[in-house]
């Protein structure tokens, strides 16, 4: 029996701008929420990588290259206009938002992720998600749309045994992996259509983490959600297993 990909919801003509206008007052108090934020996961982030001293170096190297080039202030040009026309995406999707180390870590856990696993992250940012999974003894690899992304973490991360690479999400090779995380929190329905599409192909028993929304099918099977720490406040996160049925059709 074939199992039908979602279908997105259909676009309403408005200013993207608007979907993230905020009060001056609000913004205040949101620029010094993310600074204690930004605080709490720093630390956080050390405290475990104390424990593994050879990833800690890494680790700081991309804070330095995030201190001195940072991801938050994304200009638009026509490279970009140009990336984002070729991948159906618009530039409010390209809200940077990092996981946390020692949330990554404990999320790949619950996970089951370990020695012999395979985590693929589905725009990966600057990686950090790929030394939680190194942490652990897994392979890791992310996909990141942007380029000047991966040109300033790419180095730091291959010290550890991860790959980040640039590529789109929706054009890249799932089978290969055990575990699948996907932040797509900014992302808009048409996006997070085509995404479950390619995960779709992933093999029986792939388990996938999805960021403030579960994935809605039936073969992806919730084994659990959990409220977990971000770079810009609490979010759930949902764990599925790949369960398709046998007749289901690809």
């Amino acid at each position: 029996m074939a199992e039908d990909a979602p279908t997105p919801p259909a676009r309403t003509p408005r200013d993207e701008d608007d979907d993230y206008a905020v009060s001056l007052p609000r913004l205040v108090v949101i620029r010094l929420s993310i600074l204690v934020i930004e605080f709490v996961t720093r630390l956080g982030d050390l405290a475990v990588l104390a424990l593994r001293p050879r990833l800690l170096g890494p680790y700081l190297g991309l804070w330095l290259r995030e201190v001195l080039v940072s991801p938050y202030r994304l200009r638009r040009s026509f490279e970009l206009i140009r990336l984002l026309q070729a991948s159906g995406q618009r530039f409010n999707e390209l809200m940077y938002g990092e996981t946390p180390v020692h949330t990554a870590l404990w999320l790949f856990r619950k996970a089951g992720l370990g020695p012999g696993g395979k985590l693929l992250d589905l725009g990966a940012g600057r990686g950090r998600t790929l030394l939680a999974a190194r942490w652990l003894g897994a392979e890791a690899t992310g996909i990141e749309l942007l380029d000047f992304h991966v040109a300033l973490a790419a180095k730091p991360l291959a010290k550890t045994g991860a790959r980040l690479v640039a590529g789109d999400a929706n054009c890249v090779v799932l089978p290969d992996a055990t575990h699948v995380f996907l932040n797509w929190t900014a992302l808009s329905p048409e996006t997070r259509a085509r995404l479950v599409t390619r995960l779709r192909a992933c093999p029986p028993g792939t388990r996938v983490l999805t960021v403030t929304r579960p994935i809605q099918l039936e073969s992806f099977v919730v084994l659990s959600r959990h409220h977990v720490l971000f770079t810009w406040g609490l979010e759930h996160v949902w764990l599925h297993e790949h369960q398709p049925h046998p007749d289901t059709k690809v």
